[in-house]
């Protein structure tokens, strides 16, 4: 088992199957779940009664374009990954997977996205296309800012105005509301991610990687919790905008109770605690989107009385 391997179905697979699906990440989808959760809030603000039209293309894409971007981080990161114990075994930088039989990869992997994205409405298909900057950007931010785990929040839930634009092809939704989700998700992003960094601050800096993990140092609790608190006050923001209701906002405190028992638990020096805590995201998110599911009902069964 490398140090960047988990316990998985992924380790039944014979050993060049296997090393693919390690370099996509299949053996950890929490990711997945990262990029499906914003889609689905998308859908939820634009079109409450219709999003389960859209929900099989979002995870199918989700699992798509995450490990798509897993493969492509990896082959612009292969020279860090070797600097770093965490990701020194991974098997474009290890070479067990050539960097021509990664790009091949990414390309098969990219065209199921494109099936998917073909399945869109159009005003869904143009929305998603403007997140292909953010996404080929993202691996050089480590190099250039102390703050790539926010340019990961623009990247990671661009889902949400593609899943308001899939839901409502018509763009009929308060452009405010899609906005400030948006702005929630980012900061829930630059959170868990922060978490997921702590991990490596010590071979970070050896190689000469940026975070803001690295960046913050000794604040970096203290400043998950205001990353969290600011999810919780623009997300109360975007219901009440929406909805003006009280009853609105008591769908979310299952998922500020959820950020507040994470930030608790998380122990920048533990490298056990800090992918605890990154991994409950995966149920933060539903938390998330549960929220926003709760105003949209009761926004349907206002109007239907």
């Amino acid at each position: 088992m490398t140090p960047d391997a988990i316990n998985s179905w992924v380790d039944a697979l014979p050993g060049r199957a296997q090393a693919y699906a390690r370099l996509a990440r299949f053996d950890r989808p929490a990711g997945w779940w990262l990029l499906f959760w914003p889609c689905l809030m998308g859908a939820f603000l634009a079109h409450p009664s219709g999003w389960w039209r859209w929900w099989p293309l979002f995870g199918v894409g989700a699992i798509a374009m995450r490990s798509a971007g897993c493969v492509y981080n990896d082959i612009v990161d292969r020279e860090l990954d070797r600097q770093v114990a965490r990701t020194a075994a991974r098997p474009v930088a290890s070479g067990a997977i050539s960097v021509r039989a990664a790009w091949l990869f990414l390309l098969a992997l990219s065209l199921a996205g494109l099936l998917v994205l073909l399945a869109l409405p159009l005003p869904a298909q143009l929305v998603a296309l403007g997140s292909l900057l953010l996404v080929a950007a993202y691996p050089f931010m480590k190099r250039i800012t102390w703050w790539p785990q926010a340019w990961l929040g623009l990247t990671f839930n661009w889902g949400v105005p593609v899943g308001w634009a899939a839901a409502d092809a018509g763009l009929r939704a308060d452009w405010p509301v899609m906005l400030l989700v948006y702005a929630a998700a980012l900061l829930w992003t630059l959170g868990y991610d922060t978490i997921y960094a702590a991990q490596d601050v010590e071979d970070d800096a050896l190689a000469g990687v940026k975070s803001s993990a690295r960046r913050l140092g000794e604040g970096i609790r203290p400043a998950v919790g205001g990353f969290y608190a600011g999810v919780v006050l623009l997300m109360a923001a975007a219901l009440w905008w929406w909805s003006g209701d009280w009853l609105a906002l008591a769908g979310l405190l299952p998922a500020a109770l959820h950020l507040w028992l994470q930030w608790r638990r998380f122990r920048p020096d533990d490298v056990a605690s800090a992918l605890r805590e990154f991994r409950a995201n995966r149920l933060t998110g539903g938390l998330l989107a549960f929220a926003v599911a709760w105003a949209a009902l009761l926004d349907g069964l206002r109007a239907s009385i």
